[in-house]
């Protein structure tokens, strides 16, 4: 398979605190310390000559309505080719913490507008990421239920989008039988170190088929 991102091309990372990863919003290149980050330093260094320009727009807290809300200048007016997401455990976790819940069927069908914007607006490529929670406790646990649905619509817009797909919960599911869920997310949402980088190297295996 060949690297399918094209010379010059912008790619927009967009999501939540994952992706926002403490990332400067006073420059619009900065792009944070997390997988984001590590993803574009490992492409530009594999592929110095394709020049592509990377940029992050995550926003800590938000959820897929919050994404909605800022759209059209955190997303189409930038004109990316590549848009990749990452949203969805706090459509989750809102529900936990505040009894503030997002029915699945919510969650894409707001999720599906985003796309098709993205779509008929940039004709850019989409990149959506999988969701995850770790079990580092008991109460993550008990999210299963909320937002394994989600994990599935998730699926379900990749294919009707025909986007990249990159199996996060799956690959920490996997990475946990190696190691204790909490090595790769103290928290069980926010990576480590180590998890980002497992992330990273998992969003490129997606671009680059290697």
């Amino acid at each position: 398979m060949d690297v399918l991102i094209e010379r010059e091309a912008v790619v927009l990372f967009q999501g939540d605190s994952i992706t926002d990863a403490g990332r400067n919003r006073e420059d619009g290149f900065n792009l944070g310390y997390g997988y984001a980050a590590m993803a574009a330093a490992w492409f530009s260094a594999l592929y110095p000559e394709r020049r592509v320009a990377f940029l992050n727009r995550g926003v800590g807290g938000d959820r897929v309505k919050d994404l909605r809300a800022r759209w059209e200048r955190d997303c189409i007016e930038l004109k990316p080719a590549w848009v990749s997401i990452l949203i969805g455990i706090n459509d989750t976790w809102r529900r936990f913490d505040s009894n503030d819940c997002t029915c699945a069927e919510e969650f894409e069908a707001v999720y599906r507008e985003l796309l098709t914007r993205v779509r008929d607006r940039l004709g850019a490529r989409l990149i959506l990421c999988e969701p995850f929670v770790l079990h580092t406790t008991e109460d993550k646990r008990q999210w299963r239920a909320d937002l394994d649905p989600k994990i599935h619509a998730v699926c379900k817009l990749a294919r009707e989008f025909d986007a990249l797909f990159v199996p996060f919960d799956g690959i920490f599911a996997a990475a946990s039988a190696r190691r204790e869920p909490s090595f790769w997310a103290g928290d069980g949402v926010h990576p480590s170190p180590a998890g980002h980088a497992l992330m990273a190297q998992a969003w490129l295996r997606s671009v680059t088929g290697t």
